[in-house]
């Protein structure tokens, strides 16, 4: 049987290679005309901006923090100071598990359970930083320690950094405030007001005080460097340099010494003192206590500092003396002797029989002197020398309350006074309008009779009183009170003076101005309310008791100090200026729940005067004062 053999075409298969071949090749060669026009697309059509992109995988810019300006007292003494260390940083973006990482840091540097948390704390507040604090101030056995063994750790780095140090502490919490970790609100505040191009690296801010009011020039201009980096971004070279421009340094008005008398005379009481050239305007002195450690919130507070300092009864972080709003008491007496005297509802001669009440014609109700008795014929003069309660309660009946209002706010209180620190509160004055406004009723005859004495609705802050009692002092100029004195510039060292402003000039007559100074004065010698403050005293001061209501009283009951929980109890306040001749300070002292302004508030004063006058520093506190004085002032009763 034969096999059936197929013959090959080989001229059929030849013209379908050639056909496969030509396919092939005029693939290809479209391939290589795509790759072509490709390459000239990115190395002749975008060479440029290729080019930009290379070198900036090489080149890194990076910013260099300036030097934050320093604060200083008006003596050149340091309130707010920067100081260089190492710190332990973290880059969160970098580690996996966090908490494992930081447990095996834990065993070659120390890290402490308040360590952790302020950590925590900054690492919710801040998520846009690459770079968060978890150890500062690392000792050199530390910063060995964590080198050795620093390829463990990736994302954890030692830095140096520059701190921010308030060394007085409380002493001057209140003025300064602090700086802390810029947050995701700071970032959009800064964002707003196109600053945060010289914020790039920076991680602190002025968060109260000098701090915050100042930061535009304490901060200073952020330099650059261009660095040239390899692949591992490792630096190589610095290109080129724009160093920075520290912030420029601030020198206050302030008085450290002074400050630190008020605090030594304060002792442990709460309370607040403001101090002012009445020349001027400049603050001399500002105390709020307790005050607080700034310190604490510079690298972000821990939880259980920053709960002690919340939760306080005694309320530290409450700045009394820019914020605090008091009853005034018969500090607002002499306020009220000045309208008497300028619109013409008395004359320096006139006096009235006091009984020990005043009784509103048509009301069965008696507004009760502090004294009882009264204190029989009494004349303005010595309505202010023994704070006559009546005197006054018979003035407001006559005057009403709208020249009271408009009268006495031309003193400042009820209105900001425009201080260069942010924060302050306005208080209140009232009027009819404003009771209206706020209450939707009518003004009575009785509220007048409260507000008489600086009670009722008035509420005043105590740098309003030293403001109100500044104009007193230097016959109605009213200067702006401000706590920068001059500007240094960091750059060229070259110091701007910061002038004073004069506000505006009370038209007052010089005869009624005196014939109140003088009452004042008298409120300092014998038989006044503050008598016991200026016995022996090397130099004439004026000032005037008040007694600031923390609870009202019924009718018919009388104060008594023993039966009221602490809290509850009156404060003291006293207004003066020194010396009475030719005033060169002028200041409002409030102390808390301590009763009557002669025995507490007034002494206070008196040692404040006697640093500033004479170089002599407290040798005894308020409370020591307090268990030697007597009775002196019960303005208010």
């Amino acid at each position: 049987m034969k096999q059936h053999v197929e013959l090959r075409n080989l001229a059929a298969e030849l013209s379908k290679f050639r056909i496969r071949l030509a396919l092939s090749a005029g693939f290809m060669l479209v391939l290589f005309f795509i790759l072509y026009v490709r390459f000239y697309y990115l190395q002749v059509t975008q060479q440029e901006h290729y080019h930009t992109l290379a070198e900036a995988n090489r080149i890194s810019i990076l910013p260099i923090v300036p030097n934050r300006g320093v604060i200083l007292d008006r003596h050149g003494q340091a309130l707010a100071q920067n100081y260089s260390a190492y710190a332990l940083e973290v880059v969160p973006s970098k580690i996996k598990d966090l908490d494992a990482t930081l447990d095996e840091l834990s065993t070659l540097i120390e890290i402490t359970p308040t360590d952790r948390q302020r950590f925590k704390k900054l690492l919710k507040e801040s998520k846009r930083f690459k770079s968060l604090p978890i150890r500062s101030r690392l000792t050199d056995v530390e910063i060995a320690t964590f080198a050795a063994n620093r390829y463990r750790f990736p994302g954890i780095e030692i830095k140096a950094r520059v701190f921010r140090q308030y060394p007085e502490k409380e002493i001057v919490s209140h003025v300064i405030g602090y700086i802390s970790r810029i947050n995701d609100q700071d970032l959009e505040h800064l964002e707003r007001n196109g600053e945060l191009n010289n914020y790039r690296g920076s991680q602190y801010i002025g968060k109260i005080g000098i701090e915050q009011s100042y930061e535009k020039y304490l901060h200073g201009i952020t330099g650059f460097e261009e660095v040239e980096t390899d692949a591992a971004g490792r630096s190589i070279r610095v290109l080129s340099r724009t160093p920075p421009i520290s912030g420029n340094n601030l020198i206050l008005s302030l008085d450290l010494g002074l400050q630190q008398a008020v605090e030594k005379a304060f002792g442990d009481r709460r309370g607040a003192l403001v101090a002012l050239d009445p020349n001027n305007g400049e603050v001399l002195a500002f105390v709020s206590k307790p005050g607080y450690d700034n310190n604490l919130f510079v690298g972000g507070i821990d939880h259980e500092n920053w709960k002690l300092l919340n939760e306080s009864i005694d309320r530290p972080l409450n700045n009394r003396a820019l914020r605090g709003v008091y009853p005034p008491g018969s500090t607002f007496k002499p306020f009220m002797a000045l309208a008497a005297l300028e619109l013409g509802k008395r004359t320096p001669e006139y006096s009235m029989n006091d009984p020990g009440f005043f009784s509103l014609p048509g009301v069965d109700r008696r507004y009760r002197d502090w004294k009882p008795g009264g204190h029989g014929r009494v004349d303005l003069h010595k309505s202010l020398v023994v704070s006559c309660d009546t005197y006054y309660y018979s003035l407001a009946n006559d005057l009403g309350i709208d020249n009271i209002y408009d009268f006495i706010s031309q003193f400042g209180l009820g209105r900001k006074t425009g201080i260069d620190v942010e924060g302050e509160v306005s208080g209140l004055l009232p009027s009819a309008a404003w009771k209206m406004n706020q209450y939707k009723q009518k003004w009575y005859a009785g509220d007048t009779i409260s507000v008489s004495i600086g009670q009722g609705y008035n509420l005043t802050t105590p740098l309003q009183l030293a403001f109100a009692t500044m104009l007193i002092a230097n016959d109605g100029k009213a200067f702006q009170p401000h706590f920068v004195k001059q500007i240094q510039d960091s750059h060229t060292g070259e110091i701007r003076e910061i002038p004073p402003q004069l506000l505006y000039t009370l038209d007052l007559k010089s005869k009624h101005l005196e014939v109140v100074k003088r009452a004042l004065v008298d409120v300092t010698q014998p038989g006044g309310t503050a008598a016991k403050a200026g016995a022996n005293a090397a130099y004439t001061f004026a000032g005037k008791t008040g007694t600031s209501q923390v609870i009202g009283i019924k009718q018919g009951e009388r104060y008594d100090e023993k039966r009221i929980n602490e809290r509850h109890r009156d404060h003291a306040m006293f207004i003066a200026y020194a010396p009475a001749e030719k005033p060169q300070i002028a200041l409002a002292v409030l102390v808390e729940n301590t009763g009557t302004g002669g025995s507490t508030a007034a002494p206070i004063a008196r040692q404040v005067f006697d640093y500033f006058l004479l170089g002599q520093m407290p040798e005894t506190t308020v409370a020591q004062l307090a268990e030697l004085a007597e009775d002196h002032d019960h303005d208010h009763l």
